[in-house]
């Protein structure tokens, strides 16, 4: 009998060694279906998959963000809003909002300031309005100045040193034509495309293009909606009311003055729509202020009237730039490219203005802010 149970000793012993040396492939095994089974449990780092760095790559490539600015009824920034306090929808259908912030950061604007002859009664309110804004520029806040006639001029680049900006501001000088299609698609192929971090066009003019060829009304306002940033249009009211017989307040000069003086100080005769005293009718003025309107509304800028408060408003810009909320979406449904989508976005708080580009186009634009 005790060699009997000797025996049966020895065999256990010798099943649970062989056991042991042929089954060690079986804990990889058990380790990945641990890790496949409870995925809201966080691996060590040296055990997560290489392949795994590759999603949020690909999740990226749809993910649409947009900036927006909160207001109160005075136009100032509200602050400390979280994630709950928004909603966003795309054509008409609640999304999930997949990434939030709210980071105070530098921006970069382009100046663009129309220099054209029909402005050269208003130069010096506009030279102005320029320099408050850059009165408002904290110190990595950049400008870009640009002037604009029948030609694009380059004045400064990117920078933050305000005399620069202002002896760049105070250079513009008039000329012949008014290519403004022209300008603002040259400051969003040219200039904003190589810009980083936030970025905005300030855009100072009349709103009557004479002289643009490689660019017109829809192309630039394609491209805005296009642009990654925003794009805030002032416009001066130029239009010459003593041709029309009414009088215009706002004139510097008067009507038969302002032409004498007018073709001295340009030579010539003046170009359509952009001389020293015509101005160009009141159907271009009025296409104009619509063409400056759906810039601002379709990049997810403001629009503004020269005779409003021009140093509040500037404030209220760099406000908006420097403070804006970043919303991100993954859209419940992918559309094809080319398609344009409708965008909403909502805070559920009363009596508060939101600020957000209301569209975009599937392909072209995802990343909205880039922020």
């Amino acid at each position: 009998m005790k060699k009997l149970l000797c025996v049966l000793g020895c065999f256990a012993l010798s099943t649970i060694a062989i056991f042991a040396q042929t089954n060690p492939k079986q804990r990889p095994r058990i380790v990945e279906n641990q890790t496949e089974n409870q995925s809201d449990r966080r691996a060590p780092a040296d055990e997560i998959p290489a392949e795994d760095d590759d999603e949020p790559i690909k999740i990226e490539t749809n993910l649409v963000t947009i900036p927006v600015s909160v207001l109160d009824q005075n136009g100032r920034f509200i602050q400390g809003l979280r994630q709950s306090d928004f909603q966003i929808f795309e054509n008409a259908v609640k999304q999930r909002i997949d990434y939030f912030g709210n980071v105070e950061q530098p921006f970069t604007v382009v100046l663009l300031i129309d220099v054209s002859a029909s402005t050269q009664f208003r130069i010096d309110e506009i030279q102005d309005a320029a320099i408050a804004f850059t009165n408002q520029l904290r110190p990595n806040d950049r400008v870009v100045v640009i002037s604009f006639d029948e030609r694009v001029h380059v004045l400064s680049p990117a920078t933050n040193n305000r005399n620069v900006l202002r002896n760049a501001i105070r250079q513009t000088d008039f000329g012949q034509g008014t290519s403004l299609y022209e300008a603002v698609d040259y400051a969003i192929k040219q200039q904003l495309r190589k810009i980083e971090g936030r970025k905005a066009v300030v855009l100072f003019t009349d709103g009557v293009d004479t002289t643009s060829r490689f660019a017109n009304y829809q192309s630039t306002v394609r491209e805005a909606e296009a642009a990654q940033a925003l794009i805030y249009s002032v416009r001066y009211d130029t239009f010459d009311g003593d041709r029309s017989g009414s009088t215009n307040p706002r004139r510097r000069s008067g009507g038969v003055l302002g032409d004498i003086l007018g073709g001295i100080i340009i030579g010539g005769n003046p170009p359509r729509g952009g001389g020293g005293g015509s101005n160009g009718s009141r159907q271009e003025h009025e296409t104009g202020k619509r063409y400056l309107e759906q810039l601002a509304q379709n990049s997810g800028g403001r629009y503004f009237e020269a005779r409003n408060d021009l140093n509040a408003a500037f404030s209220g810009i760099a406000s908006e730039l420097r403070q804006q909320y970043s919303i991100g979406y993954y859209p419940e449904r992918v559309g094809q490219k080319g398609e344009r989508r409708q965008i909403k976005v909502r805070v559920m708080r009363p009596n508060l203005i939101v600020r957000a580009r209301d569209n975009y186009v599937v392909g072209e634009n995802e990343k909205i802010a880039g922020n």
